[in-house]
Formats: C-alpha cells, sequence, structure tokens
C-alpha cells in the first residue's frame, strides 16, 4: 500500500491539473489538443488513485 503523502501528492497534481484545463477551456482559443492531453493526465492520476 502507498503512503499518504504519495496520496496527497497524486490529489494536489490532479488539481493543478484540473486548474490548468479549465484557464485552457477559458481562453479565446483553448488547444484541443492540450486540452485532451490534460484530461488523459488527470484520469491517469485519478486511476492511479483508485489503486491505492
Amino acid at each position: 500500500m502507498l503512503s499518504s503523502s504519495h496520496a496527497a501528492a497524486l490529489e494536489t497534481k490532479h488539481a493543478n491539473l484540473d486548474a490548468r484545463l479549465h484557464a485552457e477551456m477559458n481562453r479565446p482559443a483553448p488547444d484541443a489538443a492540450t486540452i485532451q492531453q490534460i484530461k488523459r493526465a488527470k484520469l491517469k492520476i485519478k486511476q492511479e488513485l483508485n489503486e491505492i
């Protein structure tokens, strides 16, 4: 089992990605590729958190 500090670090990364996603989506011309990349990264972190 992973440590709670690892889980906290993953949650922090997820929150940072969420903020980046919102910032990108609120730009005048959002980049679809960047949005997809951020969403994939968030999903990977979420899956890792679910395995803890």
